[in-house]
């Protein structure tokens, strides 16, 4: 990871504007459903949407089957350590927490979650961090 050339990260064109706009447009909209349908907005949001148009992009930019895979598959094992924040949030919120410190805590678990998962899941021979 520290050898990640930050000058091309920064390094915007015109596509990648037209990618930010869209990809903000499609969030924009499903945060402005939540206000008529909870559950609605709940599932375009469980949708993996960023992840399909993160490999739209990918592919519309060059990069070969086996990143876009590789990505893929990265993605499903990124995930699986955000799941129990979904559960845990709404519980700590509907036992009196407010919405900052319960976000707070979630963030410091998840992200808890996340090295312990880059732990177990080395055991087994996948490094999430190479």
């Amino acid at each position: 990871m520290n050898r990640i050339p930050w000058d091309k990260v920064f390094a915007f064109s015109a596509f990648d504007i037209v990618k930010l706009l869209l990809s903000a447009g499609i969030i924009v909209v499903v945060t402005r459903i939540q206000l008529v349908s909870d559950r609605l907005s709940a599932l375009l949001i469980a949708l993996p949407l960023t992840s399909l148009l993160a490999m739209i992009w990918m592919h519309s930019g060059g990069q070969t089957p086996t990143r876009i895979a590789n990505h893929a598959e990265s993605t499903f094992w990124f995930v699986l350590p955000t799941l129990p924040m979904f559960l845990i949030l709404p519980w700590m919120m509907r036992n009196g927490w407010t919405f900052w410190p319960a976000l707070a805590v979630n963030c410091l678990l998840t992200a808890g979650f996340f090295w312990a998962t880059v732990f177990i899941l080395r055991r087994f021979g996948i490094d999430l961090l190479s």
